[in-house]
């Protein structure tokens, strides 16, 4: 990136691992407790996914630091022998209620799944010969068996019967049938799901081949397109080595296959039991098939094509809604799908009208359309309504699913409501026993937003605790709570930690990191970030390019500002809104408010709305250089255009009127917010103080400080900076040390503009009083 300030060579301050570890145990708040270090760690999203899925499921990598418990010397007995002393376990502090115990998977859990990516190799550490369990994170990540000795080991598990009579279950033999004499569990066969459509064979043999020799590959084929499979297939492997090479194989469960994560396990022979089974009751005349008319089959048709041209063209409202009135007679499935739809477009009018269309049919609503619904509204940002649906899905006695549980809680954290999103988070937690990490992750999100991390740790912690392993969205999440309460090194070991899990750093970590350094106001840690991103292979975006483009309209440097503007024009990338208004910015503040008010026009011709944003810049420029009519015109091209005056829109006016110190001008601006409809707010107030304050106008200072104070406003440091200015202005010293009282009383620290007010107080009337003794 060409720009003309000189970095700083200063290497990026995020520390190794072992670095953060020894960070960590010289903090005294990781000394004084035996939590582990996931507490500093955290997704939503806000997240957009609706998948009602079991979190174990889930391919992504735990913030947890405790052992993965170590391969089973015989795949065929998950209970054999009791785990050796030395193993390290969690400290029994952290276990707060007893939990029932589960049989030991027979499939080894891979401490290095999601590590195959060559960009990130961790160093594998010394292998011990003494300890057969040992996990290769444990001495790395596990502070607390540090911390604190290990527990004794426990009693050897007693063999749970309803386990061992579970496979019996399964292949016992069943009354005039052949079923028991066919083995559906074949040795050396596994099942491979998320698969891309588009891959063939040969790319699965030369993946799977490094793990043995390979007797057939199959891939199942879509219903819709036999050129394409339908998403998962089998491998089997032959020769002497099939059950081993198979139990390898599956170790890399969770790894990244042409941009999908694999979903890699033995296969169970479940298909091929359900295919016997069905074979054979067709054969007994009892298969239970319904066949249906040409109707009900031209239906499906319609819904499959409906559901085809909502994945290939979403932005096409026009086809979709289209084709949906084409069907004659929809069903409660079409119709699912139309509220869906406008659900993720967040249009939640069309949606309603949609749902109510449905119903007046005589289609009585399931918990999957009451969800939909649900989520137009958050997607709206309309709560209300939202609540009003689940009160009426709880008359009509429809049980709300996880899915519902975790739209709720993610549309009150994106509104900003952390306390209602708990409320739905302890419902679900109560109703469901088992909750994801999308539920987890929504509710994280929103306690960052409130700047509350230490209640956002603590649900990390539980979530961990839970067994439920983190996407790598949380650990955006957290560091995006950090930013925003400025907290540096504790995004830096979120970042770490990220890394030290398995996860590649993407465009958004590096991005929560340019944001961080641009917040703080340490624009060249900023630019280093973006180096070093560059460096990795990952190109930037819009939102990177902007965060480094506010950065410099902080430092004021227009320059450099542009300069990457350049480079994002150089990448092909197209400016969005926010970047618009960066651009807009960067004009004001040259002064050049043509070239900004054509950015604007420019703006519109690209199918960008402006905002209320976009004009703030504009009508204070023009404001502060006196050009009142120009500003009048910004603003009533600003209404024009569909944007609602709000009160920082008249702030901006009344703030550049009061630096060309026209206060009646300003005052009047008061009358054209009450006309609007719009109330003052405390900057109003406040810059108004401050103008007459700049006049020496005590009156008129403790005037709108009085109003301030009547209307309930809140009252800070820069409220009564106005007020001292104003004291000290007209030489009334006595005042400004009653101010100063006012404001311990009212507990409001003095900043450093305060006591330099007072200094200037103080010297301007000695200055005065040694004036009047020498007239004298």
């Amino acid at each position: 990136m060409a720009l003309n300030t000189k970095h700083s060579k200063n290497a990026l301050p995020v520390d190794s691992p072992r670095q953060i570890m020894e960070f960590s145990l010289s903090t005294p708040h990781y000394l004084n407790t035996t939590t582990p270090f996931s507490t500093l760690i955290h997704n939503q999203k806000h997240h957009s996914s609706f998948s009602s899925s079991s979190s174990s499921a889930t391919t992504s990598l735990s913030f947890s630091l405790k052992p993965t418990p170590p391969p089973l010397p015989n795949s065929e007995s998950p209970t054999s022998s009791s785990p050796p002393s030395n193993q390290i376990r969690r400290p029994k502090t952290l276990k707060t209620t007893p939990s029932p115990s589960k049989p030991t998977s027979k499939i080894p859990s891979n401490p290095f799944r999601n590590l195959i990516n060559p960009t990130h190799v961790p160093t594998p550490p010394i292998k011990s010969t003494t300890n057969t369990n040992y996990h290769p994170f444990t001495d790395k990540l596990w502070l607390t068996s540090k911390l604190s000795p290990p527990p004794p080991p426990p009693p050897p598990q007693k063999e749970n019967p309803e386990e061992n009579r579970k496979p019996i279950k399964d292949n016992a033999p069943q009354k005039n049938s052949d079923l028991p004499k066919i083995k559906f569990q074949q040795e050396g066969k596994i099942f491979v799901g998320n698969l891309p459509n588009w891959v063939k064979k040969n790319e699965v043999f030369d993946f799977f081949r490094q793990f043995g020799p390979i007797k057939n590959v199959i891939l199942i084929k879509g219903h819709d397109s036999t050129e394409r499979n339908a998403g998962f297939g089998f491998v089997i492997y032959g020769g002497s080595t099939a059950a081993k090479s198979a139990m390898k194989a599956v170790e890399f469960d969770g790894v990244e296959f042409h941009g999908r994560v694999l979903t890699v396990k033995l296969d169970d022979g479940r298909r091929l039991k359900e295919k016997t089974e069905e074979r054979t009751r067709w054969i007994e005349g009892n298969d239970g098939v319904e066949y249906r008319s040409n109707w009900h089959k031209e239906r499906d048709s319609s819904r499959k094509e409906l559901r085809k041209i909502m994945d290939t063209e979403p932005e096409n409202w026009q086809a979709v809604v289209g084709f949906f009135e084409r069907i004659k007679k929809p069903s409660r499935g079409e119709y699912g799908l139309m509220v869906k739809y406008y659900a993720r477009r967040g249009d939640m009018h069309r949606a309603r009208e949609t749902f109510e269309s449905m119903r007046a049919r005589g289609i009585e609503p399931t918990s999957h359309l009451y969800t939909s619904l649900i989520h137009a509204y958050a997607v709206g940002r309309d709560m209300e309504e939202a609540l009003s649906c689940v009160r009426k899905m709880k008359e009509e006695g429809i049980e709300m699913s996880l899915v519902t549980y975790s739209i709720m809680v993610g549309g009150f954290a994106k509104v900003g409501n952390a306390e209602a999103a708990d409320h739905w988070f302890k419902e679900a937690k109560e109703r469901h026993t088992a909750l994801n990490s999308i539920i987890y992750g929504n509710i994280i999100y929103a306690y960052c937003q409130t700047c509350n991390m230490n209640r956002a740790e603590a649900l990390v912690r539980d979530m961990e605790e839970a067994g439920i392993d983190a996407p790598i969205d949380i650990y955006h999440t957290m560091m995006d709570g950090y930013t925003m309460i400025g907290n540096e090194d504790k995004c830096l070991v979120v970042f770490e930690r990220l890394k030290e899990c398995g996860f590649t750093p993407s465009v958004i970590s590096y991005g929560c990191l340019i944001n961080l350094y641009i917040k703080i106001g340490k624009v060249s840690k900023a630019l280093e970030i973006s180096k070093l991103m560059e460096s990795a292979g990952i190109k930037h975006n819009v939102k990177t390019y902007s965060m480094l483009i506010n950065g410099f309209l902080k430092l004021k440097d227009w320059a450099n500002a542009f300069a990457v503007v350049e480079d994002l024009v150089k990448d092909g990338l197209k400016p969005d809104v926010v970047l618009y208004n960066n651009i807009i910015t960067a004009f004001c503040g040259m002064g050049n408010m043509n070239r900004a008010v054509r950015t604007v026009k420019e703006m519109q011709r690209e199918r960008h709305r402006p905002t209320s944003r976009t004009f703030m810049p504009i009508i204070h420029g023009f404001a502060r250089a006196g050009e009142m009519r120009r500003a009048l015109e910004i603003f009533d091209m600003m209404r024009m255009s569909g944007c609602i005056p709000t009160v920082h829109t008249f702030n901006a006016l009344v703030l550049g009127l009061v630096e060309k110190r026209q206060m009646e001008k300003a005052v009047e601006i008061l009358d054209e917010m009450t006309l609007a409809g719009i109330s003052p707010d405390e900057h109003t107030y406040t810059t108004i103080m401050h103008g007459y304050a700049s006049l020496g106008d005590t009156g008129k200072a403790f005037e709108y400080f009085t109003k301030l104070r009547n209307e309930g406003l809140e009252l800070d440091v820069y409220t009564y900076e106005a007020l001292l200015k104003a004291c000290c202005k007209a030489g009334r010293m006595q005042s400004a040390l009653a101010v100063t009282k006012e404001m311990s009383a009212q507990k409001i620290p003095r900043n450093t503009f305060v006591y330099n007010i007072l200094i200037d107080g103080y010297s301007l009337f000695k200055l005065f009083s040694m004036h009047q003794y020498t007239s004298n």
